[in-house]
């Protein structure tokens, strides 16, 4: 399998390079990023042969569909990883909410947000790749607040990695925070930024792209990488828990083999989202992608108007801040899948330039086959966490959002499963407001929830309040690449 680039390529890198190469080097021409040039074939004798499959033996196949170059015994120790999450035997967990709605619940590992799903198997594959290279290489996070305790819990201690995580200050749970400024292991950097997540990620792909940072580390004998989604490492693994979401629905007899099913997928960088559109396209029987955002609903926008226009928008901060983003970084795939090179390079040219474009009717009319969206305010989710609460069943903000699109988008009467991206205990402040319990204080929220809801808060949120601060340097957007010079 070969991976090629969303804008074309300009003379100066291969015209597709193989996975290994595109993970580990994921900026491409123009400042693109790497695809795919196909997707295995989803049908249905994959999918009878995976419907008692364990959920590594389900991803080992899938990978291996894929035909990328890691070697199966890496593939099989990195898929172990998941042996570590709450139940081994079924990582992803699937629970009934409604009559036709199920939660996929994506947060069971180690930082308990979905991004371990693929962070856990793409750091061990990632680090392996460096130490049989014998290369060194710096991995950059960007966070909105799951990412970077995902990269730096995958990424600790394992040889020939550094990380420089980048957060916004301010700008994360205190949970989230608190994950990522106790991390003692030597080689990781955690970085709180002067700003809001797109200034953290804009940082990132800048530095990814440019020849004189590449230039200095190679100075100090350094690679460089990144663990957000801009890198293909983190979408491959995101594709496989909507295959398994659907094989369990029918393992259920909530529907038979071949029957569609919606998908409602809380987004802001639109990895999770991209991972489900991927999926529907190599054969997954689905009607539909609905996307739920928060206030800064610029996806929503996207999708129904086909304006994507960043002039006459701030990011606003919000109860659900994994999704307090405006510039989403795997929308340019969908565009190059849906446009091509060409017309995908025009528009995300648009944007640096004059901070906006717009579709034209037949690429809206295109992007809206398999998208629709809706979102929800702090309010709205407050209201929606409340009633399921009564009902028995705590989710967390980010989940929240995809009520209104499960109430409103579907046109026709089929199952859905709503993906739950993080556990309640990383927003426990404003969980206990939408249970009528007003507190700032994570630790009180914590108590007060499991208090009177009867559920648990796991030993690797609750110990985090007593661990010592490792990382409390704070800096101004520029001066971003001279700290990480300085850890280096």
């Amino acid at each position: 399998m070969k991976f090629i680039e969303t804008r074309g390529n300009d003379g100066s890198k291969p015209s597709s390079v193989p996975f290994s190469e595109a993970i580990l080097s994921p900026s491409a021409s123009f400042g693109g990023l790497y695809v795919p040039e196909k997707l295995p074939n989803l049908d249905t004798n994959f999918l009878e042969r995976h419907l008692d499959s364990h959920y590594k033996t389900l991803a080992l196949d899938f990978l291996q569909q894929f035909g990328i170059d890691i070697e199966t015994e890496v593939l099989e120790a990195a898929l172990s990883r998941y042996d570590a999450f709450d139940n081994p035997s079924n990582p992803v967990p699937l629970s009934q909410i409604e009559d036709d709605c199920f939660v996929s619940e994506l947060y069971h590992g180690p930082t308990r947000a979905f991004k371990d799903m693929a962070l856990q198997p793409f750091g061990y594959v990632l680090s392996k790749l460096a130490q049989k290279r014998g290369e060194h290489y710096l991995i950059m996070a960007a966070t909105s607040g799951d990412t970077g305790p995902a990269t730096l819990e995958t990424f600790k201690n394992q040889e020939g990695v550094q990380v420089a995580c980048l957060y916004p200050d301010g700008g994360t749970s205190d949970v989230q925070r608190l994950q990522m400024v106790t991390e003692d292991a030597k080689n990781l950097k955690v970085i709180g930024v002067e700003g809001n997540f797109d200034d953290t990620q804009n940082t990132l792909k800048d530095l990814l792209a440019s020849e004189d940072f590449k230039a200095e580390l190679a100075d100090r004998n350094i690679k460089l990488s990144a663990a957000n989604s801009v890198n293909f490492g983190r979408i491959i693994f995101q594709i496989i828990y909507h295959i398994h979401s659907y094989l369990e629905l029918v393992r259920k007899n909530e529907i038979s083999m071949g029957e569609k099913i919606y998908l409602v997928v809380p987004s802001g960088n639109f990895g999770n989202a991209l991972g489900a559109y991927y999926a529907k396209k190599a054969g997954l029987p689905i009607e539909k992608i609905l996307i739920s955002s928060n206030i800064n609903n610029i996806l929503t926008d996207w999708i129904n108007n086909g304006t994507y226009d960043l002039t006459t928008r701030e990011l606003i901060q919000t109860e659900s801040p994994a999704m307090d983003i405006l510039k989403s970084s795997n929308v340019e795939r969908i565009m190059f899948d849906k446009f091509g090179p060409a017309r995908t390079k025009e528009l995300m040219d648009a944007l640096a330039t004059h901070g906006k474009y717009q579709l034209t009717a037949d690429e809206l009319a295109l992007l809206r086959e398999d998208f629709d969206a809706s979102y929800s305010d702090d309010a709205e989710c407050e209201a929606v966490v409340g009633k399921y609460a009564k009902k028995g069943y705590i989710m967390d903000p980010h989940t929240a959002t995809c009520m209104r699109a499960y109430d409103t988008l579907r046109d026709k009467n089929l199952k859905t499963v709503v993906y739950s991206t993080a556990e309640w205990t990383k927003f426990s402040p404003s969980v206990a407001k939408s249970l009528g319990h007003e507190v700032k204080d994570d630790t009180e929220a914590l108590k007060w929830v499991s208090a009177n809801t009867n559920v648990t808060v796991p030993a690797m949120i609750d110990g985090l309040f007593t661990k010592p601060i490792i990382h409390s340097v704070v800096v101004k957007k520029e001066d971003i690449k001279g700290e990480m010079l300085n850890f280096l």
